[in-house]
């Protein structure tokens, strides 16, 4: 395992405790990297019940990677509305959205390609 597979599986296990840290729901991982052609290596979707929970979620993701392992996200868009939250961190593309915004744009079909990991929550 490379030093790069190490830091962005730290990665993907530090944005999942802040996701769950403030409840968000129905989470999934999609691995992107036997698929040609794509902007990053995985994909981490969730859900908020409203925009106050998804932007909860959103700040929780920052705090917890920027206290965990001293990281930033390189761009964050749709803070505005908060119906659908894109942070990439480069190799992990976080995408945080409001239930039925997640149901139109369904990225899970879009990427069906993609090895796909349901994170049991307990809540």
């Amino acid at each position: 395992m490379t030093k790069e597979n190490t830091n962005v599986e730290q990665l993907i296990a530090v944005i999942l405790s802040g996701i769950e840290d403030v409840k968000g729901k129905h989470i999934n991982i999609l691995d992107l990297r036997n698929i040609e052609n794509t902007v990053c290596d995985y994909f981490i979707i969730c859900e908020g019940t409203s925009n106050t929970q998804v932007n909860a979620i959103v700040n929780s993701v920052q705090k917890t990677v920027s206290k965990e392992i001293k990281d930033k996200p390189w761009h964050i868009e749709g803070n505005d509305n908060a119906e659908w939250v894109l942070m990439d961190y480069v190799n992990v593309v976080v995408h945080v959205f409001q239930k039925h915004t997640r149901a139109y744009y369904d990225i899970e079909s879009l990427w069906g390609d993609a090895v796909t990991t349901e994170i049991k929550t307990s809540y």
